[in-house]
């Protein structure tokens, strides 16, 4: 968690910013999760992120799917900060 000063008056108070990603689901990553996103608050990395989705919605585990961390595919277990934007998208078909 980051802590950020607030000014009010004269006086300084800190104040508690919670560490918070948007998760985005596509397809039928979707339907398992019941919705096109979701908020995740004070998750670390892609591994920690992974982990409470797996909790969340253990059938995603039977399913392949790539991830994107603000519009960039990854394949690494990243760090993430307030903010991100991580996409879960199954593989998709073209003509």
């Amino acid at each position: 968690m980051t802590r950020e000063l607030v000014i009010i008056g004269l006086r300084h108070i800190e104040t508690d910013k919670i560490m918070q990603v948007k998760v985005l689901f596509f397809g039928v990553l979707a339907e398992i999760s019941g919705t096109p996103f979701k908020h995740y608050q004070d998750v670390k990395s892609i591994g920690d992120l992974k982990l409470r989705i797996q909790d969340d919605f253990p059938e995603i585990v039977h399913y392949n799917f790539r991830m994107s961390l603000n519009n960039e595919i990854i394949d690494n277990d990243l760090l993430l900060k307030s903010g991100d934007e991580v996409a879960f998208m199954p593989p998709f078909a073209g003509g």
